[in-house]
């Protein structure tokens, strides 16, 4: 009798070009928003008042852009990364139109590389992730590349297939949601009154606070996004037999905390690389700092777009990323460089 439970798949269960529907949608509501602004202090007015979002254009506040990030993430997380030694890194990320309350969401991957480690015993699968709403519509779409082990060392190793990946999304690329405009933005309400121009390429900001990651807020965080991974929950799944802080959860942390310096950075519409650049585990620390990379308009009234590195550590130096050996420093948790969008 052919067994019914799933172990998940290993490298060498992977095909180049195959297309995995994941699986269980998922209805997101205002339960979801709650729990996101319990588990962060996350503050962006934007997410946080329908009449702040309706004199932006909008006809109501949309679920935080992280809300649907980690949904569509944790979705593939059963079919690619349930076996996985780390997430290594994201590329080319783009969200392409709001999610609303009570919007249905389902997310498929297609395997675009694929490359044996040397090691023989793990490899690297890369893998173009979509999140889709229940008109079928797009609404967000990245890469991300994962280790996963092998189940049978002597399995023969794929062709490598390493994609090449775009290092920045084009400015041109960004879609600002329909009807948007900060032409009367309140920035009293938004609680800061830096805007677009005030920022420099090459500026850097210390988010000043931290947050110390609590075992319990950690499992919360990866329960209410179904991420399966192993290793956030077995602590025989690691050799030092901690659990790993999920990637995401860092993620959130480091975006919520940037509100002090950054609060009128409403909207992200981007992410052009990320990296987790170290483990972070229960007892660690969060604090975060950015670095202005990039300005562009749109074409949206009073919006402008900023790109911005957002690096969270956990308790180094501010403005610190890597050491003289070029390899990200040991306190470094986070690299991460994306686009949002901002009041002219």
């Amino acid at each position: 009798m052919a067994p019914k439970t799933n172990a998940g798949r290993f490298f060498e269960d992977y095909q180049l070009g195959e297309v995995i529907d994941h699986a269980v949608p998922r209805t997101l509501s205002g339960g979801e928003r709650a729990l996101y602004h319990a588990l962060y202090p996350a503050r962006h007015a934007l997410y946080s008042s329908d009449e702040f979002a309706r004199a932006c254009g909008m006809n109501l506040s949309p679920l935080d852009d992280m809300i649907v990030f980690h949904t569509v993430f944790g979705k593939s997380v059963p079919d690619i990364s349930l076996n996985a030694v780390a997430n290594l890194g994201y590329a080319e990320g783009r969200f392409l139109q709001p999610v609303w309350p009570m919007d249905t969401l389902r997310s498929e991957s297609e395997v675009i590389g694929l490359k044996q480690n040397s090691n023989g015993k793990t490899g690297v699968v890369y893998v173009r992730t979509r999140g889709i709403n229940q008109h079928g519509a797009t609404v967000l779409e990245f890469v991300r590349w994962v280790m996963v082990r092998k189940k049978d060392i002597d399995a023969p190793a794929p062709e490598t297939v390493v994609p090449q990946l775009d290092k920045v999304i084009a400015p041109s690329d960004l879609c600002v949601p329909r009807g948007m405009t900060f032409a009367g933005y309140d920035f009293g309400l938004a609680g800061e009154p830096h805007r677009w121009g005030d920022y420099e390429i090459g500026e850097q900001i210390d988010h000043v606070d931290g947050v110390t990651i609590e075992e319990a807020e950690h499992m919360l965080a990866t329960r209410l996004w179904q991420n399966t991974a192993k290793v956030h929950f077995d602590t025989s799944a690691r050799p030092d037999g901690s659990r790993l802080i999920y990637g995401g959860h860092v993620i959130s942390m480091a975006r919520a905390l940037s509100f002090n310096g950054l609060a009128n950075a409403q909207m992200i519409v981007g992410i052009n690389a990320g990296a987790h650049a170290n483990p972070c585990t229960s007892g660690d620390t969060v604090r975060a700092w950015s670095e202005v990379l990039d300005k562009a308009e749109t074409n949206a009234p009073g919006v402008g777009a900023l790109r911005l590195r957002l690096v969270a550590t956990k308790g180094g130096a501010p403005f610190v990323l890597r050491g003289e050996d070029g390899k990200y420093l040991p306190d470094v948790l986070l690299d991460l460089d994306y686009w949002v969008l901002m009041p002219l």
